[in-house]
């Protein structure tokens, strides 16, 4: 049985509010899309400090290779003097984010209006591995 996974996540929706770059994913993230992804988010970091939002909350599913894929841009963004942002009102996100080692790696943010407010990011974000 052949399975059509273009419809299930649809390129981002990518937009400029107040300077600051927001990426609206949605569907799932997942090792077929992945790839594209990246390469998308990797365009948009390529600019000296950039300020990018990832708006998760209407992401169904993401698995290893999606937590991969912010780990990279959050990489990105950082090596590049800039801040990053994902927002997310999932409780299972969140408790995805522990296992993985990533809880407190990430500024998350329950709604876009508190991602986009300006102001340092939190002290004591690790690094990401990946």
């Amino acid at each position: 049985m052949a399975e059509t996974h273009s419809s299930r996540t649809p390129d981002p929706t990518v937009r400029t509010v107040a300077g600051r770059t927001v990426v609206a994913l949605r569907g799932e993230i997942d090792v077929l899309v992945a790839p594209s992804l990246s390469a998308r988010l990797d365009a948009l970091t390529s600019s000296p400090s950039p300020d990018v939002v990832v708006d998760l909350r209407a992401v169904s599913f993401i698995d290893c290779s999606g937590l991969g894929v912010l780990c990279r841009v959050r990489n990105r963004v950082l090596a590049r003097d800039g801040r990053l942002r994902l927002v997310s009102d999932d409780p299972g996100f969140l408790r995805l984010l522990r296992p993985a080692g990533l809880a407190g790696v990430f500024h998350v943010c329950t709604r876009l209006s508190e991602a986009l407010t300006p102001g340092p990011e939190p002290v004591g974000l690790s690094a990401a591995a990946g």
